[in-house]
């Protein structure tokens, strides 16, 4: 955990992620990570998806996960990965899919986190959906151009 300098605007002392103020700490992270991707893995529309791309390293990505909410939750920077890239990779990803992600993620954060922690975690899964559907977009040549050509 990195610490602030002094001429940090919100004081010195460590780092504190978004989330330590609404009682986010590792254990819920994993819970909400395993509870989340179970439902994953049995949806009918997005299951198969993640089955074809994860295959046999469940544990491992799991982990990965956990790595990841807990960077952007409690700031910790454990995780080094580059998600834009990992999904880029997967062709099958289409616009519909990022719906269906969030809504089983905004129940399964509903159903085992407290509603602060829950509505915080569901906040930052639209914003990276978000993201990820418009990096995706404009990798595949997806979105129009921004201004016409001259």
């Amino acid at each position: 955990m990195a610490d602030r300098p002094a001429d940090h605007p919100r004081g010195e002392g460590p780092r504190l992620g978004p989330g330590v103020a609404v009682g986010i700490d590792e254990a819920m992270i994993r819970q909400l990570v395993h509870a989340f991707y179970d439902r994953v893995r049995r949806d009918p529309a997005i299951g198969p998806i993640f089955e074809r791309a994860i295959g046999e390293t469940w544990d491992a990505h799991l982990a990965k996960l956990c790595d990841f909410w807990s960077s952007v939750m409690l700031a910790t920077g454990r995780f080094q990965g580059r998600p834009m890239q990992a999904h880029n990779r997967l062709p099958d990803i289409r616009t519909e899919h990022f719906g269906r992600w969030l809504s089983l993620f905004e129940a399964t954060a509903r159903d085992v986190c407290p509603p602060a922690a829950a509505a915080l975690f569901v906040e930052r899964a639209l914003m990276i959906g978000r993201s990820l559907q418009m990096g995706l977009a404009v990798s595949r040549g997806e979105l129009p151009p921004v201004r016409a050509p001259v």
